[in-house]
C-alpha cells in the first residue's frame, strides 16, 4: 500500500500537485487520489491520478466508503482538508490504523478544542500564547467583535462599534461570543506548522496575509521574524497534535503585541506559499508514513517570499452534466 488520498479536495489543485511532485521524487509507486461530493466539478479531482465520488462527510456511509476505497486502491494515507470532517476522522483514526491506513490528523481532544473558539482560547492561553479577551455579554466593552464559537471562514463574524448596534437577536444567539476588538494597527498572520507522528514540532512558517478573498489568502509573504520567535518555543508544548495545522493571529510589530484567534488542525488554503518557500510538509509526510524515515526540524525556508494568487483553469473534454 503506497497511495495517498486527499479528501474533500474541491479546489486544492496546488496541494494535490505538491503531493504528486513529492511522490515522483521520493516514491514513484505512490499515486495521489482525491474525493469530493461532486468530483466532476472539482478542479483538484481533475488533476489527481484518480478520483472518487464521496457521500457527504455527515453521512453514516462516509467512514465505510473511505474504508472500501482505501482497501480497493492500496491507499495508506488520508489527508483531510475541511473542518467538517476532522472530528469524525479523528474518532475513527484507530480503526483505520488497524487496517494499515494512517489518517494524518490530531487527537480528538485537540480537534474538539479547535472547533470551539472558547476552547481554543483556553488552549492557547495554556501554552502562553496571548489571545483577545473574551467579554461577558452582560458587560461588553465597545468596540467589540462578535463571532460564532463554532464558525469558520469569517462567516457570521462582525464588529460592534457601539451599543446602538447590539440587537436582541445578536445578544441572545447562543452561538455568539463577544471578544476584544483588534484594531487595524495589527496585521494578520497565518502560521503553517508541521508536527511529526510523535507530536514533535518540525517546522513553522509565519506568512503575512496582505489580502484575502472569501476568507482565504490571495496575497501574502513569508516572514521569519518576531512572530516566528514568539511562537517557536511555545508550540513545543502543544499536546495531541499531528501533521499539518495552521494558527491565525494578529500582530502589532511596533508594540510586539500578539493576539492569536484560532487553530485549524489541517492544511490551510494558503499553504502553497509555505511549500514554495521550502517548508515541504508533503515530503515530510511521505518520509514519515510511507518510507518510515525520521525527519529533522526545518527552518531554512525562504524568508520574504511574496505570493500573488490569480485565477487559473482546468479544462475537461466531453463533459456531460
Amino acid at each position: 500500500m503506497n497511495n495517498i488520498l486527499i479528501t474533500s479536495a474541491g479546489r486544492r489543485v496546488e496541494l494535490v500537485n505538491s503531493f504528486k511532485i513529492e511522490c515522483a521524487k521520493l516514491n514513484k509507486k505512490s499515486k495521489v487520489f482525491c474525493t469530493d461530493v461532486n468530483p466532476e466539478l472539482s478542479s483538484a479531482c481533475k488533476v489527481a491520478d484518480l478520483y472518487f465520488h464521496a457521500p457527504r462527510v455527515t453521512s453514516k456511509e462516509y467512514i465505510s466508503f473511505l474504508k472500501k476505497i482505501c482497501g480497493d486502491n492500496s491507499i495508506v494515507l488520508i489527508i483531510p482538508t475541511i473542518d467538517t470532517e476532522l472530528l469524525i476522522l479523528a474518532e475513527h483514526r484507530e480503526e483505520f490504523l488497524k487496517l494499515g491506513i494512517n489518517i494524518i490528523i490530531s487527537d480528538i481532544s485537540l480537534i474538539e478544542a479547535c472547533g470551539n473558539k472558547i476552547l481554543t482560547t483556553a488552549l492557547l492561553k495554556k501554552i502562553n500564547i496571548k489571545t483577545p479577551d473574551i467579554y461577558d455579554k452582560k458587560n461588553l466593552i465597545y468596540p467589540c467583535f462578535v463571532k460564532p464559537h463554532d464558525g469558520s471562514c469569517s462567516i457570521g463574524a462582525f464588529a460592534l462599534n457601539n451599543k446602538s448596534m447590539l440587537t436582541a437577536d445578536i445578544l441572545d444567539n447562543p452561538k455568539n461570543m463577544f471578544m476584544e476588538y483588534v484594531p487595524k494597527s495589527y496585521d494578520e498572520y497565518t502560521v503553517d506548522i508541521y508536527f511529526d507522528k510523535f507530536g514533535k514540532l518540525k517546522s513553522l512558517v509565519p506568512r503575512l496575509r496582505i489580502e484575502t478573498r472569501a476568507g482565504e489568502i490571495s496575497k501574502g509573504v513569508t516572514s521569519k521574524g518576531i512572530v516566528y520567535d514568539y511562537l517557536k518555543d511555545k508550540l513545543y508544548n502543544l499536546k495531541g497534535v499531528r501533521g499539518c495545522i495552521n494558527l491565525q493571529l494578529f500582530v502589532n510589530l511596533k508594540e510586539k503585541s500578539f493576539k492569536a484567534i484560532e487553530i485549524n488542525p489541517r492544511f490551510g488554503g494558503g499553504y502553497p506559499l509555505s511549500y514554495a518557500a521550502g517548508a515541504n510538509f508533503p515530503k515530510m509526510i511521505i518520509q514519515e508514513y510511507i518510507l518510515n524515515e525520521n525527519i529533522n526540524f526545518v527552518d531554512d525556508w525562504v524568508d520574504n517570499l511574496l505570493m500573488l494568487r490569480y485565477d487559473s483553469n482546468v479544462f475537461v473534454n466531453d463533459y456531460k452534466s
